[in-house]
């Protein structure tokens, strides 16, 4: 496994704790479909919440979160949707990117944006 795909494991786990200790349950981690991936399906109040989760040991090209363009929300939706129909939710849904910076001392800095994209 490379660096970036370590640091990202390493990014998503952080993130799934940072979302259990605000009170949210995680219902499924790394879901494919097709050829889209859904970091983490985590439900809180009736809210089906699909997470995109990013990582970054830096800032110089940007903050993590500013990584999840128009291709990737597209891609997490259409696993989403797939995902709406085969579990038949009836419940409100959004879409959250989790952003994981490590920053030069090695502490770690997690940013919660929800509702992210539509």
């Amino acid at each position: 496994m490379g660096i970036n795909n370590e640091r990202g494991s390493w990014g998503e786990r952080k993130a799934e704790e940072y979302l259990i200790r605000k009170g949210f349950a995680v219902l499924e981690k790394n879901y494919r479909y097709k050829h889209s991936e859904i970091d983490l399906i985590v439900t809180v109040s009736d809210m089906l919440i699909f997470v995109e989760v990013k990582t970054r040991s830096g800032t110089a090209f940007g903050m993590p979160e500013e990584f999840v363009n128009a291709g990737k929300a597209g891609l997490v939706k259409k696993a989403a949707e797939y995902y709406i129909y085969d579990k038949d939710w009836q419940q409100d849904v959004r879409f959250d990117i989790v952003s994981v910076l490590v920053l030069p001392d090695g502490q770690t800095e997690i940013y919660h944006i929800e509702d992210a994209f539509c």
